[in-house]
């Protein structure tokens, strides 16, 4: 018997130039095997050079579509971005317990590629106290860690270790929970992603790759994970053998990403890849 394909929601923004947030989720939930629902939590004026305006939907009408999506379909996995203020935390937070949630990634999206502020400041200890308690993988890059841990951010892999195991006690204790540390920050030619439940820490080398064109990696990793934890599920090692697949596929979109010529700042990586003949071919 095939094995079922998973359903994925992502609760999310939307980056009209689509190479972040929801539409960038759902690209990465379709390339790798995943059906796709999404709710919006913000909507955004945003290209790949700016953000140039947010607009937080009311929080009665964001309950309304969470709970609306949840109750007719049953989620496999679920993909948190954008979430914009405290207001915003808080409604995800309680629906997700509402519902049970499982295999709940959360990305703590707090900046644009850009420089621009996608989470107020006032929302942090809601993610922390509200949400945090929901996860089970928290993939966090180095300055929202330090943000997270309200301590500068990591400068080398050995400072990323205690982070990870500081960012490990902010989830519950006595249950399998993992952060995913994310080390694109810090400089050199190659990358060093810790991943850590509690037990086990372990190193992800990567090579970074010379391009301009990162807007969304976060997202799309994030979604990368949530889409392939299903598909891993009662397997060995199931977490960890979905995080290296899901590195592995962003690391081709950005490889891949020159074949895009997307806007004039930092261009989306591709999420099609492995699915779209090269022009001429």
């Amino acid at each position: 018997m095939s094995q079922p394909i998973p359903r994925v929601a992502s609760i999310a923004g939307v980056d009209p130039s689509g190479g972040a947030g929801l539409l960038a989720d759902l690209k990465t939930f379709s390339a790798l095997g995943a059906y796709g629902c999404g709710v919006v939590t913000a909507l955004t004026a945003q290209n790949t050079q700016q953000v140039s305006g947010v607009h937080v939907p009311p929080q009665d009408f964001l309950r309304l579509q969470i709970d609306t999506l949840f109750a007719d379909v049953a989620i496999d996995a679920v993909k948190l971005g954008m979430l914009a203020d405290a207001a915003t935390v808080r409604t995800v937070a309680d629906r997700l317990a509402h519902f049970d949630a499982r295999q709940v990634v959360c990305d703590p999206v707090m900046v644009a590629k850009s420089g621009d502020a996608l989470l107020a400041d006032s929302a942090v200890a809601m993610v922390r106290e509200a949400l945090l308690p929901r996860t089970f993988v928290l993939t966090p890059n180095l300055p929202e860690a330090g943000v997270l841990l309200e301590q500068r951010a990591p400068e080398s892999v050995r400072e990323m270790y205690r982070a990870a195991e500081r960012l490990r006690e902010m989830l519950p204790l006595g249950d399998e929970r993992w952060v995913l540390l994310k080390g694109g920050h810090l400089p050199g030619g190659e990358l060093t992603d810790l991943l850590f439940d509690g037990d086990r820490m372990i190193e992800m080398a990567g090579q970074r790759i010379d391009t301009p064109n990162t807007h969304g990696t976060g997202c799309t990793l994030a979604s990368a994970v949530a889409a392939l934890l299903p598909r891993h599920a009662g397997g060995f090692r199931p977490v960890e053998n979905a995080v290296r697949q899901a590195r592995d596929y962003l690391t081709r979109a950005i490889a891949a990403s020159g074949q895009l010529r997307v806007g004039h700042g930092h261009g989306p990586v591709h999420h099609f890849h492995a699915l779209w003949a090269r022009p001429g071919s």
